[in-house]
């Protein structure tokens, strides 16, 4: 069997009131790499990616004690948040950093997490994104020579096609209710066409910037705002949506994109990193949805109309996310390729 694998990952991985896509992602390749070889988690509790003195304490003193020649595979919401760990032990053991998102990247981040993120990446000897347009950006970011961030992204469970609405009037969000997901351009846009029929309904985390969430939903008008779902209640919500908007303002991938493609409901998202990747094309070479700039009101609610009053489009765009969803990868693909810079 393979040499034991020391997994470094933020204590709420499994914590169903806070679900994340970097927390589903770990524990799916974990339990993936679980099958060739012994996995040991350190979980570390924290507000990461600012831990308090104690919390950077409890993790050197874990990985201090970890053997001589180990392979780590650090979450980089962790390890990008306390570099001087990662140089210390540089000498002795394989770390490998998997970058969900830059920290710099998150709306209102600290200054000074890029900085830390760049030290923690240049040490580690190597780095994972979960889509080719990540990796090219942390490259670019943090002066990496190109080409030397590999990938591995997300995989996705199968799922049983949606039956959609005659009128395409059922749109959904999965995303926490952040800057960053920039629930309030998708608010402002459906403000600009409510003179047509829809209803909106926001899936995802109303904690993690309370004032944001609070303003948005002030606003939200007949958008509704539900709060976190996960399981059946979240197959529920694919169940009963005719389109995906995600409009997030920066997004290395987007699983929520590949959850809605793997049911055959087509994806309005952004033209940020890693989301055109995730919306991918059929084979015909249609896409299976649409793109519009990031932040940007009036795209998004002329795209939204358009959806919405143009029948041709939107079976065009069903057609297309149908057949894109034969095309989709599972998550034994995502552990193969983990798996192989892990064995480098």
């Amino acid at each position: 069997m393979t040499d034991p694998l020391y997994a470094v990952l933020p204590g709420d991985i499994d914590d169903p009131a806070a679900p994340s896509g970097g927390n589903t992602y770990d524990r799916r390749v974990l339990t993936g790499l679980a099958a060739s070889r012994p996995v040991h988690e350190i979980a570390v509790a924290g507000p990461w990616p600012h831990p308090g003195a104690e919390q950077a304490r409890e993790l050197d003193d874990a990985v201090r004690a970890l053997p001589d020649g180990a392979t780590v595979l650090m979450d980089g919401l962790v390890a990008g948040a306390v570099p001087e760990i990662v140089e210390a032990h540089a000498a002795r053991l394989r770390q490998v950093v998997l970058v969900h998102l830059p920290l710099g990247d998150e709306t209102g981040a600290a200054p000074e997490l890029p900085a830390r993120e760049r030290r923690t990446v240049r040490a580690a000897d190597a780095v994972v994104a979960t889509s080719e347009g990540a990796a090219r950006r942390i490259e670019a970011l943090h002066g990496l020579r190109p080409g030397t961030v590999h990938v591995a992204p997300p995989g996705v469970e199968p799922a049983p096609l949606t039956e959609p609405g005659p009128h395409g009037r059922r749109l959904l969000c999965v995303a926490a209710v952040t800057p960053r997901k920039a629930q309030d351009v998708l608010v402002d846009a459906l403000i600009r066409i409510d003179d047509l029929p829809w209803r909106c309904v926001c899936v995802g985390a109303l904690d993690r910037d309370p004032a944001f969430a609070a303003r948005v939903t002030a606003r939200g008008g007949r958008t509704r705002f539900i709060g976190p779902r996960t399981g059946a209640a979240l197959d529920a919500q694919y169940a009963a949506a005719d389109l995906l908007v995600l409009p997030s303002r920066a997004e290395t991938y987007g699983m929520v994109v590949t959850e809605a493609l793997a049911r055959g409901i087509p994806v309005l998202g952004t033209e940020v990193e890693g989301v055109p990747e995730a919306v991918g094309r059929a084979p015909d070479g249609t896409v299976p949805g649409g793109l519009v700039p990031p932040g940007d009101v009036e795209s998004l609610a002329t795209a939204l109309r358009r959806w919405l009053t143009d029948a041709d489009l939107r079976a065009a765009w069903r057609t297309s996310a149908r057949a894109r969803r034969e095309t989709l990868r599972g998550w034994d693909e995502t552990t193969r390729r983990l798996s192989e810079v892990l064995d480098r």
